[in-house]
């Protein structure tokens, strides 16, 4: 044994390892640091919640989010607050969300269920009309404020004249006669002639009660927006002085006509920017980049979009437009004009075109309170339209009439305009379900005979190619 040679114990060996104190350390900072992201992340956490709380806060409860102990007041009772539905095939292809606003959802069918209860509410709230004393509202349509004004007369007491081109499609008039209306049918013409269908609808109101022998008829009120008569004799005339409370009964309780007037009527505006127009903002919890519609009356789009822009003024407004009309040129251009108008050249009337409860050739009020909103406007053939209501239906399983299709046609058109792809949110409308144009479009039958007849082509390809083309025009 060499006895100089150090003793090489473990203990003296030099181990590279770090000492239990390093370790300690060590493992106190990984607890440390780990505690912290844990604060830091439940901290973000905490804020991002109380964010979304504070933005929430300024919103009222959505009303759709139904309670098991809620109960409505009669059909008027089920009348808005209809849901927000993604379209799920047009905003996955595009990259953004396309929300519509479920309309046909609502009792009477259609978006025009808010107009017609918002007339009746604010006629009675005006003393013009009284429920259950055998009045009688009349109004020229083309189906869907006619059906809706038939739905709120039949549960508030009224009865109803609708008097409509002869050309719509027939499920509207069997859906009028089943809710107990009067339906009276014209040829279509222009405005400025008497036995227009509007026109006409006002006359009938003006002379309401004259037929009968125990009754004369009295003009209470008559403007460019109402005409209200009624039967009570001569107690309203205005050298009659001081009514008693027995004339003011009489008065209550006589039967009167009433000529709703949705196109010049304040009310159907006011219906939108009151009720729509809120809807909307609460739903998408006042995130909405576009928002586009028809106009037939043009209550819905200048209510809603009066509505939206007052709450954030960079919404961008768009009118969807059918072949015919002339609010397309109205908004681009400044005039009341289409070629298609021109002498010799209508195919069936006025508005040439297949799809029903838009397009317009004048400006009416409703329509001019939201006239200077709209930025854009595009034009949508009678080809896109059907095409749109059949590619909705077989890729969505949503079964919407010609106005919706044509508003979702307009949708693309907007997107690939902008150029958007990145998740911006445009809310639409979709006006009625397509069982209202089931016999004149043949949505989803094979028999194309109508479309045959008005030379509408048929293409399948329509929407798919919109969908991928690096570009719209207008």
């Amino acid at each position: 044994m060499v006895s100089w040679l150090p003793s090489l114990s473990p203990k003296s060996i030099p181990l590279h390892l770090p000492s239990a104190l390093t370790v300690r350390h060590v493992l106190y900072g990984v607890l440390i640091g780990f505690s912290l992201s844990v604060t830091s992340t439940s901290l973000a956490l905490y804020f991002q919640q109380r964010k979304r709380e504070r933005l929430q806060d300024q919103f009222e409860p959505r009303p759709i989010e139904i309670r098991i102990d809620e109960v409505v007041d009669g059909v008027a009772g089920l009348i808005g607050n209809t849901p927000l539905v993604r379209i799920k095939s047009l905003s996955d292809a595009l990259g953004v969300e396309i929300l519509g606003k479920a309309e046909y959802m609502n009792p009477g069918g259609s978006v025009k269920d808010r107009v017609a209860l918002r007339i009746i509410e604010d006629a009675e709230r005006q003393g013009l009309l009284y429920p259950h004393t055998a009045s009688r509202i009349f109004e020229g349509t083309v189906g869907s404020t006619g059906i809706s004004i038939a739905t709120i007369a039949k549960a508030r007491g009224y009865d109803a004249t609708i008097i409509m081109p002869d050309d719509v499609a027939d499920e509207k008039v069997k859906a009028l006669q089943a809710l107990g209306a009067d339906v009276e049918r014209v040829r279509p013409a222009s405005i400025v002639d008497k036995k227009q269908f509007v026109n006409l609808a006002r006359e009938r109101a003006a002379h309401f009660g004259q037929d009968s022998i125990s009754s004369h008829s009295a003009i209470l009120q008559e403007s460019s927006s109402v005409v209200v008569t009624t039967t009570a004799g001569d107690i309203i005339a205005p050298d009659h002085g001081v009514m008693t409370v027995q004339d003011q009964d009489e008065l209550r309780s006589k039967p009167r006509g009433f000529f709703a007037d949705q196109f010049e009527n304040s009310s159907n505006y006011a219906a939108h920017f009151d009720g729509t127009g809120p809807e909307i903002w609460r739903q998408t919890n006042g995130r909405v980049d576009a928002f586009i519609s028809g106009a037939g009356t043009g209550g819905t789009i200048s209510g809603i979009g009066q509505y939206l822009k007052s709450m954030n003024e960079d919404v961008v407004v768009v009118l969807s437009d059918p072949e015919g009309s002339g609010l397309y040129n109205k908004v681009k251009y400044g005039v009341m004009f289409d070629q298609k108008e021109a002498e010799g050249t209508k195919r069936r009337h006025q508005v040439d075109t297949v799809v029903e409860g838009i397009g317009i050739n004048r400006l009416t009020k409703n329509m001019d309170y939201g006239l200077s909103i709209i930025s854009d406007a595009f034009r949508i053939t009678d080809a896109e339209a059907v095409a749109m209501s059949r590619y909705i239906v077989q890729h969505d399983g949503l079964f919407l009439g010609s106005s919706s299709a044509c508003n979702l046609v307009a949708c693309i058109k907007l997107v690939k305009k902008m150029g958007w792809k990145e998740g911006q949110r445009i809310v639409t409308i979709l006006c009625d379900s397509g069982n209202r144009h089931y016999s004149k479009v043949r949505l989803v039958l094979p028999n194309d005979d109508y479309l045959h007849r008005t030379d509408i082509p048929i293409d399948s390809k329509i929407i798919d190619d919109l969908l991928t083309a690096p570009g719209a025009s207008t």
